[in-house]
């Protein structure tokens, strides 16, 4: 039994996240204490707690402490079993968080899934369903993966009501990849989600980008979506690279100026391209693992954020690997060595 503690490192979902995928594919049981210690409002929340369950259900798995607010929780593992399934969070909690859990241990199923899940689509504190879909997905597609995800019905917070369609093929052994540059741009554009607010958000919005990035109309995206999806209203800017494809987003909020949310996001941006890095700090976060899996890989990135290198140390309790972090002024890289004992 592999006893994790949930106050490490920057102390919140990830941990328990990357513990359930690793548990699943490992087969090795986990005990896990002080779960979400660091944040607000420590302990299991319904979206951790849907995908302790939906791990539960794809493999089998016997619990303890599965419940809401538990800070405390046991794992252990049966076999990973493919085929169809559907999960409700039940609130604005992330779809996608629950997806990253399930998505690598389906690779190792028996035969091809497809998974339902409800809820929150696009959340802050959370990947955007369209960063699965053009970073994490391409990526997972360079290592032979196949994975196709769809949006059905957008999620905001605090409404949610979103839904998502994941269809996986087995794939039992993942292909290293290397990512030290991101190659030429090949395409950039913007899009402005809104659902229940007003038009004049996105025009604002993407009025700013479209300056701040020397963009034509064609490259700016007015996605107008159904009021009774909202309200809500996401700022997405995607860069297709040679290499890699990243997703970017900033979230409308009441008393937030339009013009502010664009800023903020053209920042970030600004901060990738100006550094080199073939990937930006979330999809870094997202590669660990599946790199791992792989047994081999390298890429270089602009922030090794504290997720990153809690990921790590969770990751290295699971498998006989350990990350190297090279950390520079504008560019970090990470490398996986492989046939190493990780320090426990």
């Amino acid at each position: 039994m592999i006893e994790l503690d949930g106050a490490q490192g920057e102390g919140g979902g990830q941990i328990l996240r990357s513990a359930l995928t690793l548990s699943m594919i490992t087969g090795q049981p986990f005990r896990m204490t002080n779960i979400r210690a660091k944040r607000a409002k420590p302990g299991l929340m319904r979206q951790h707690l849907a995908a302790v369950q939906a791990s539960a259900r794809i493999c089998g798995a016997q619990l303890t402490g599965a419940e809401a607010g538990s800070q405390q929780l046991s794992f252990v593992p049966g076999t990973i079993k493919g085929g169809d399934y559907s999960f409700a969070i039940g609130t604005a909690g992330s779809c996608t968080l629950v997806l990253q859990t399930l998505l690598p241990a389906l690779l190792y199923a028996d035969v091809a899934s497809t998974v339902h899940i409800s809820g929150g689509t696009h959340n802050s504190m959370a990947p955007p369903l369209h960063f699965l879909q053009r970073a994490y997905g391409r990526v997972l597609e360079q290592m032979g993966a196949k994975v196709e995800i769809t949006l059905k019905r957008f999620g905001f917070y605090p409404a949610g009501g979103g839904e998502i369609v994941a269809s996986v093929e087995p794939c039992m052994q993942l292909k290293p990849f290397e990512l030290m540059t991101r190659g030429e741009r090949r395409n950039g554009f913007a899009e402005s989600f809104i659902a229940g607010v007003p038009a004049n958000v996105a025009v604002r919005e993407l009025s700013v980008i479209g300056s701040g990035m020397g963009w034509e109309e064609s490259q700016l995206l007015h996605r107008s979506l159904p009021a009774e999806q909202g309200p809500g209203n996401a700022l997405l800017l995607t860069l297709e690279h040679e290499h890699v494809t990243e997703v970017f987003v900033g979230f409308g909020e009441k008393a937030v100026r339009a013009e502010t949310v664009a800023k903020q996001l053209l920042q970030e941006v600004r901060d990738y391209l100006i550094s080199g890095a073939a990937v930006g700090e979330h999809l870094a976060d997202q590669l660990m693992l599946p790199m791992a899996l792989a047994g081999g890989g390298k890429f270089t990135t602009n922030k090794l954020s504290s997720h990153a290198l809690t990921n790590a140390e969770v990751i290295g309790r699971f498998l006989p690997v350990t990350f190297q972090l090279e950390r520079g002024e504008q560019i970090s890289t990470c490398t996986l060595l492989t046939g190493v004992t990780a320090a426990r």
